[in-house]
This record gives C-alpha cells, structure tokens and sequence, in this order.
C-alpha cells in the first residue's frame, strides 16, 4: 500500500482537481460542493439509492456521501491535475463499498440515451437492479469493516461514503499531481523557485522529480 494502515493513521484519503483545491482548503468538502456533482453524477448515485437493499440504515445514500480511500496500491493510476488530500472523518458516520461493483454500471449508465448504444440501456434495465443489489449486500459500516477488514480482501477495491461535511481544519493536502510526477506541495514551492533561477530552458525543459 501507499501509506501506512488505517489502524495507525485513521486517515481517509479525498482527490480533488487542483481548479477546486483552494476553496476546498478554505472551505471544506460537502458533498455537492463541486458543479460537477450535479452535472455528472447526481443521476447516478441517485440510481443506486433506488435500490437500496434492507442491510442499509436509512442515513446512507449515495447521492449524500463524500466519497474518500482508507489507501492505494502502489501500482494505483493517478489522475493528472488533481491533489490529493488526507482527511479525517467520524467513523461513526462512514459505509464501506465495493467501488468495482459500482464502476461496472458507469459506462452504460450514462452510454444508454446516446443514439449507437441502445445495448448499454438495455443493459442497464436487464442486469442493473441485480448489479446494485450486490453492491449494497456487499457494503458495511466502517466500524464493522475495521473488525473484518473487507478493504483488504482481493477484488475489494473500497470506497468510503463519509456522511458529514469535512471542515478545512481536518483536511491536509499531501501530493500534487501533474502528468509528469507526484509531489508534496513543499516538493512543488521547492521546484517552483529553483526553475525561476535556472536558465529558460532549464525551466521550460527540466524534467520534474518527485
């Protein structure tokens, strides 16, 4: 893993893009505080609450969570131009899923009204209340997972929904990420001030180590 166990930090792992980094840090995270939520996956979520299943108590909703990491493996795809943030959240008020259970519908969720790709709504009509089902089978509270400790479990890739607001004084970034490396934002202000003192095209052309 990338960094040490949840049982040392108790850590929680958010990414953001860099365009909503500062007033993130100012301000917090609520769950729809990006215009994207409702432009991109508002609908979504709000599919997966339509059939919850009866193991999930009625303060978890997709549609209302922030969603974060307890880690990531060391060969995991980072996302350029985000950052990533180590968060601290009630662990009271978080549900573990299998994120994999979820990303299997994403693609032909929102495939299914585009002209060419009536398979993917009849897909989703066939095979998408099964789909979800298991998802919320296979969920848990965060308490319950730090017992059992499913995140570890091969195949279990697990998504935190956090069900409170994160407020600025709980939130750290950690690394930025560019397309050409991973680095802590004193890494970066470091990297930033000796380009200005090199030669332009040091500045321009010097590759970025982490």
């Amino acid at each position: 893993m990338t960094f040490e166990d949840f049982s040392v930090t108790g850590a929680l792992y958010h990414v953001v893009s860099i365009i909503d980094l500062e007033k993130t840090l100012a301000e917090g995270i609520r769950f729809d505080d990006k215009t994207t939520y409702f432009e991109k996956y508002y609908h979504f979520h709000d599919y997966f609450d339509k059939y919850k299943t009866p193991n999930i108590p009625p303060w978890v909703f997709r549609k209302k969570a922030i969603f974060a990491s307890m880690n990531f493996k060391k060969t995991h795809n980072w996302h350029s131009h985000t950052a990533l943030l180590k968060i601290k959240a009630d662990i009271n008020r978080c549900w573990v899923c299998n994120e994999n259970k979820a990303n299997i519908l994403f693609e032909p969720f929102i495939l299914q009204n585009i002209k060419g790709f009536e398979e993917a709504k009849d897909f989703i009509e066939r095979k998408g209340p099964k789909i979800v089902e298991e998802y919320w089978l296979d969920s848990l509270s965060l308490i319950e997972n730090i017992k059992v400790r499913r995140d570890k479990e091969e195949g279990y890739d697990a998504e935190i929904l956090i069900f409170h607001d994160i407020p600025p004084e709980d939130i750290q970034c950690i690394f930025i990420i560019s397309d050409h490396s991973i680095m802590s934002p004193d890494k970066w202000t470091k990297y930033f001030k000796e380009a200005v003192c090199k030669p332009k095209e040091s500045a321009l052309h010097g590759n970025i180590h982490p």
